[in-house]
């Protein structure tokens, strides 16, 4: 069984832990059963030597969790897992190793949504539940641009269309920052004014994406997490105030970072890394941002995690 997951930004500027977005950078898992109950498990690419090779795994962990919701019990793994999305940068690689492993261990327990696809509905909740909160999950699980929310006991999620005209381009740096840092920044109460503030920047985000992308620049405006994080990632935050002041592009932090995200776009038709608008933006995005970044212009990926039919 394969399985390929994509990496996501989540957040967006003001909808913390409430938007996010599927772009084409993948991490893959292969996953073979075996009969004696062993677990292998060999890593490419992004985490190769440094993440665990035995149980504590995450893609291992997150296939356990599955099993054991659907009343069964792991069986022996062989498990490679071939990764593109950088670790530590807020593209989500945590997020897509949950999902990857709860949609390989669904296909391997015979569920599937309608259509015969992947059942996205309980991957969605198994995955989120792991994670503990969904704006990661719902694009990795959805794809394309997503709304995440807690609905009593489940999660909810709205995925919508994003305008072809948008092209996410990714600003990513060679150093790290773990989410449990990030989070750790945040204040427990903000102003009522600021509350106020980002529920309408959140609410013009999705006009934004979706169809009114002149609006890009000021549905990117944050009052609630991103000037909080400025002490654990200050290089990021000096990025976005230069991208956003003195070229006035919509820069955001991606995730809890320090990736920062600029949501460029075209005037007319689909948004293609070679187009000239496209190529102004990025040009200066690289001028800005000098040679400690790689920057990556990405397509949103449409459809989120995908499971094709075992390996004959």
């Amino acid at each position: 069984m394969s399985v390929r997951a994509p990496a996501t930004s989540a957040n967006l500027g003001p909808g913390f832990d409430a938007l996010g977005l599927a772009v084409r950078l993948y991490n893959e898992f292969h996953v073979e059963l075996r009969t004696d109950g062993e677990l292998h498990i060999r890593v490419e690419g992004e985490g190769a030597g440094e993440v665990p090779l035995d149980g504590r795994h995450l893609v291992v962990r997150a296939m356990r969790e599955a099993f054991e919701r659907a009343g069964e019990k792991l069986p022996g793994l062989d498990l490679h897992c071939v990764n593109g999305i950088p670790h530590a940068r807020g593209l989500g690689s945590s997020s897509s190793a949950i999902v990857g492993g709860v949609a390989a261990a669904s296909a391997l327990l015979g569920r599937s949504g309608p259509g015969g696809g992947p059942d996205r509905e309980w991957i969605y909740q198994v995955a989120a539940d792991i994670e503990g909160h969904p704006d990661n999950v719902a694009p990795c699980v959805h794809g394309g641009y997503t709304v995440a929310y807690r609905d009593g006991d489940s999660w909810g999620a709205a995925r919508l269309t994003p305008d072809p005209r948008v092209l996410p381009v990714l600003c990513v740096p060679g150093w790290r920052l773990s989410t449990e840092r990030a989070r750790g920044l945040l204040p427990e109460s903000v102003s009522h004014a600021d509350a106020a503030f980002n529920a309408g920047r959140a609410a013009l985000m999705t006009a934004a994406v979706c169809g009114q992308t002149e609006s890009l620049y000021a549905a990117t405006e944050d009052r609630l997490h991103e000037a909080y994080r400025a002490p654990a990632m200050p290089r990021t935050l000096d990025l976005i105030r230069d991208l956003r002041e003195y070229e006035k592009l919509p820069a955001v932090v991606s995730g809890a970072g320090p990736t920062v995200l600029v949501l460029c776009s075209v005037s007319e038709g689909h948004a293609r890394a070679d187009s000239p608008e496209i190529t102004r933006q990025v040009d200066s995005i690289r001028l800005r941002a000098g040679n400690d970044w790689d920057i990556r212009p990405l397509h949103i990926e449409p459809v989120g995690v995908r499971t094709p039919s075992p390996h004959p």
